[in-house]
């Protein structure tokens, strides 16, 4: 099954993104990507004609909008070129309000519409480009059925102890101001586990994580065995982690170039900006697990 490479050059235009941190089996073994633009912008990842666009129903959600947005865009031959997909490949962007049509042509980097926050998304989800890809001939409009996204541009490693202060809080999250990235100009990096791998996902409140670089067998972080590597999809093992002591959802695992620290998801929380959090990992009994399993 043919693998869609994006390059860097689409990559540098967004502030994160991760392949893996998600409930959703579009994002099964990588085979999405969710990319966050810094506006609020859906800018568009790939050039090609828009074949059709579609306003789908989500889950009721107070914080989120009651519709999100398909749009389906046949790939240019260059752009298929560049990424190493078969002539005639398909993307399906979500998650944007298109304010392009059928027949439009669009590149990358053009506006496709503003992001919606859509009621697919956890209340800590930041809007974002939901991205995916089909073979030449099959159906953009199912659910199911995405090619394999790999992604050509480094992330680096960056370790982490667990500590850190609250330097952005919501409802359901904190950032804290921690680790700081392992490389600056620009280049991504991410949480690495005691191996020295970056991890991408919600640990462990959705079911499957993954790498940035290829790795296989026990998977480590702060002192804890995390779960389970093949390739570059992880099994996240039965854990809990906290917070202060204190049981908290997860932690969101992305590459980042913008500096962002990690971001602990914890609804109803008490902690506010300049608070210290110190975040553990433990073996559990009942761990928390949210969405659709892997």
């Amino acid at each position: 099954m043919t693998t869609v490479s994006l390059p860097s050059g689409v990559l540098d235009r967004y502030r994160r993104f991760s392949r893996f941190n998600s409930p959703y089996p579009a994002h099964d073994a990588g085979r999405a990507v969710d990319l966050y633009p810094a506006g609020n912008d859906g800018l568009s990842p790939v050039s090609g004609v828009v074949r059709s666009t579609r306003t789908v129903g989500c889950p009721d959600r107070p914080y989120a909008a009651a519709t999100d947005h398909l749009i389906v865009v046949a790939l240019d031959d260059e752009w298929c070129d560049r990424a190493g997909a078969e002539p005639g490949t398909t993307a399906r962007v979500l998650h944007v309000i298109p304010t392009v049509e059928p027949g439009d042509r669009v590149a990358v980097g053009d506006v496709l519409g503003p992001m919606t926050r859509s009621g697919f998304f956890g209340r800590w989800v930041d809007n974002h480009v939901h991205l995916g890809f089909r073979a030449p001939g099959s159906d953009a409009l199912r659910a199911s059925g995405s090619l394999p996204v790999a992604v050509d541009v480094p992330v680096a490693p960056t370790r982490w102890d667990g500590t850190g202060v609250v330097v952005e809080r919501g409802p359901a999250h904190v950032v804290l101001d921690a680790p700081v990235p392992a490389v600056s100009g620009g280049a991504f990096s991410a949480i690495a586990s005691d191996e020295g791998v970056p991890l991408d996902g919600g640990l462990a409140h959705y079911a499957g994580g993954g790498a940035f670089a290829p790795v296989d067998g026990n998977v480590s972080l702060l002192g804890t065995r995390i779960g389970t590597a093949r390739g570059r999809g992880i099994a996240w093992d039965p854990i809990d982690v906290l917070a202060n002591g204190e049981r908290v959802v997860g932690l969101s695992l992305f590459a980042t170039r913008d500096g962002r620290g990690a971001k602990v998801v914890c609804p109803n929380h008490g902690f506010a900006v300049g608070d210290d959090v110190t975040v553990t990992v433990r073996r559990s009994d009942d761990p928390i697990r949210l969405g659709v399993g892997r």
